[in-house]
């Protein structure tokens, strides 16, 4: 029988600039802060990016229910399913090319979803996000490096999730 040591892991978010002043903030998970800290450093300055200090980039998001519903997969009429949204508490709805974006308060977000959810409507993507206030156009070259650096801040193993304000 072996011991095992518990694990105390523990939420941290970091927050820097990606290529041509992107705002970029990692929500991570990690029982090594050091090791993290390092991880994520290293991923910023080999792709052209830095590691800045807590709350550089944060003013610039705001917290919401974020809910994507795609157009063709949707059984309701549109100003059906925004009364229903509306109705359910949602803040805002809007109508993209292919989708339609639903979004709530973060504390609003479970009940709208589960009224929409009782209504046969299926989710592209639904989850409570930091959304930007404003975005950053890239150029095709600036966009590729600013890809690998999502890429590879995603692929490290305590990063939960990668925010940006990069207009892809």
């Amino acid at each position: 029988m072996f011991n095992l040591k518990s694990r105390n892991y523990e939420e941290i978010v970091y927050e820097g600039y990606g290529i041509n002043g992107v705002a970029v903030i990692v929500n991570a998970s990690t029982n090594n802060k050091n090791r993290t800290a390092a991880d994520v450093r290293h991923i910023f300055d080999k792709f052209g990016g830095n590691l800045g200090t807590p709350g550089c980039v944060s003013y610039m998001f705001e917290k919401k229910g974020v809910i994507v519903i795609e157009k063709e997969e949707c059984p309701m009429q549109e100003d059906d399913l925004m009364m229903l949204a509306i109705e359910a508490g949602a803040e805002d709805f809007q109508v993209e090319e292919e989708v339609y974006q639903i979004t709530t308060a973060p504390s609003d977000f479970t009940a709208v979803t589960e009224e929409l959810s009782k209504n046969n409507l299926t989710f592209l993507e639904a989850g409570v996000q930091m959304v930007p206030s404003t975005y950053v156009s890239l150029d095709e070259e600036a966009g590729t490096k600013m890809q690998k650096l999502i890429d590879n801040l995603e692929d490290l193993d305590d990063v939960l999730e990668v925010f940006h304000n990069w207009e892809e």
